[in-house]
C-alpha cells in the first residue's frame, strides 16, 4: 500500500488507485465514500507502516480513486467551499427561527454536490423536523443530513492546539473516546482544578486515559502521602509526589518542604509532629474562578461523544 488519504477525523484510509491512473504525493484526488464523491490529498505511506498495514486485521477499508483533480476541479471545490459557509449561515438562521436548543457545528457538501451533512451538537434530543422540511425548500435537489454529534466529536473535527502546546489527540491520533473520571486526575497528581484538566471541548483530558499506565508505573515504591519517611535530612510527612522525575516531597519538622529521589527515603513507624495540609502543587495552580463549577460536570456523559462524525 503506497499512498493513502486523511479522511473522517484525520484517519488514515489506504488508496485503490486503478491502472490506469498516475497518482503522486501532494496531489488532489477524487475518491468514493460513504457519504459520496470527495476530494482529499495524497499522502505517501512509508515501507514500514505499509507492512504493518497489509498485516493489520482492522485497518479501514480502501477508498477507490476515481480521478486526479484537475484545474476545473479545482475551481468547483473552491465553490463548493464557499457554498459551505453560505449553507452554514442559512441553516443556522433557521435554527434560531424555529427556537430550536442546538447548537450548529459544521457543513459538509460532497463534490458530487448529492448530499450536504450539517453537524449539531445539543443537550437533548431535538425535533427538527419543521427544521428539516424548510431546508429541503433551500437546498433542492439534495440529500440532506442532520447529525447530532458529542462536545468531543465536535472538538475533533473542528480541530486545534491544546494546552499543551500540540494538536488536539482526538483530531490527530484518538480513535475512540474512553470513559474519564476526576479519580484519573486525582491518581496523576493533577491540579483538580477546571481550568488545567479539561480541554477545549468541555470535559476531563483525554490524556488523563492513556497516560494513566504510566503514571501507575511510576507511582510503584513511592510512599504514601501523609506517611512518615526518614531522610538525609532527618524526619517528615510525605505531602505530596512528582510521579514523572520520582521524586517525593517531604515536609520536614521545621515546616520546610524538600524533595528527595524516592530511593533516598525510607518509611518508618514513627509519629512525626508535622500538618499535612492539601497538596502544595494543587494550591499553586488551582485558579478561583473554577470554585464555582462543579467538577463532576467535566466527565463523560451521553453527550460527550457519538460516534456519529
Amino acid at each position: 500500500m503506497k499512498y493513502a488519504v486523511k479522511y473522517l477525523k484525520n484517519t488514515f484510509y489506504p488508496l485503490e488507485v486503478p491502472e490506469t491512473i498516475t497518482v503522486e504525493e501532494g496531489q488532489l484526488v477524487l475518491v468514493r465514500t460513504e457519504k459520496g464523491e470527495e476530494a482529499l490529498k495524497v499522502e505517501l505511506v512509508s515501507p514500514e507502516i505499509s507492512q504493518i498495514w497489509e498485516n493489520s486485521s482492522s485497518k479501514p477499508v480502501a477508498l477507490h480513486v476515481i480521478r486526479v483533480l484537475n484545474q476545473h476541479d479545482l475551481e468547483v471545490l473552491a465553490e463548493i467551499k464557499k457554498e459551505e459557509v453560505e449553507s452554514f449561515f442559512k441553516c443556522q438562521a433557521l435554527i434560531k427561527q424555529h427556537n430550536l436548543v442546538m447548537n450548529l457545528v459544521q457543513c459538509r457538501i460532497t463534490f458530487d454536490r448529492r448530499k450536504i451533512t450539517f453537524y449539531y451538537t445539543a443537550p437533548e434530543r431535538v425535533d427538527f423536523r419543521a427544521l428539516l422540511k424548510d431546508l429541503t425548500q433551500v437546498f433542492t435537489r439534495v440529500r440532506i443530513d442532520l447529525r447530532h454529534i458529542g462536545v468531543r466529536d465536535e472538538t475533533s473535527i473542528l480541530d486545534g492546539v491544546g494546552i499543551c502546546g500540540r494538536p488536539f489527540c482526538c483530531s490527530s491520533f484518538l480513535r475512540k473516546f474512553a470513559t474519564i473520571n476526576v479519580k484519573l486526575a486525582k491518581d496523576q497528581g493533577m491540579p483538580i482544578a477546571p481550568g488545567k484538566i479539561s480541554g477545549t471541548c468541555g470535559r476531563l483530558l483525554c490524556c488523563l486515559t492513556y497516560e494513566y499506565a504510566n503514571y501507575i508505573d511510576a507511582a510503584k515504591g513511592m510512599p504514601p502521602i501523609g506517611s512518615s519517611v526518614m531522610t538525609s535530612e532527618g524526619l517528615g510527612k510525605v505531602c505530596y509526589l512528582q510521579f514523572l522525575s520520582g521524586k517525593v516531597a517531604v515536609k520536614m519538622e521545621d515546616g520546610k518542604i524538600r524533595e528527595f529521589p524516592k530511593n533516598d527515603i525510607e518509611m518508618v513507624d514513627a509519629d512525626v509532629n508535622v500538618e499535612i495540609d492539601e497538596s502544595p502543587i494543587n494550591n499553586a495552580y488551582a485558579d478561583e474562578s473554577d470554585n464555582s463549577i462543579d467538577i463532576k460536570q467535566l466527565e463523560d456523559d451521553k453527550n460527550s461523544s457519538t460516534g456519529n462524525v
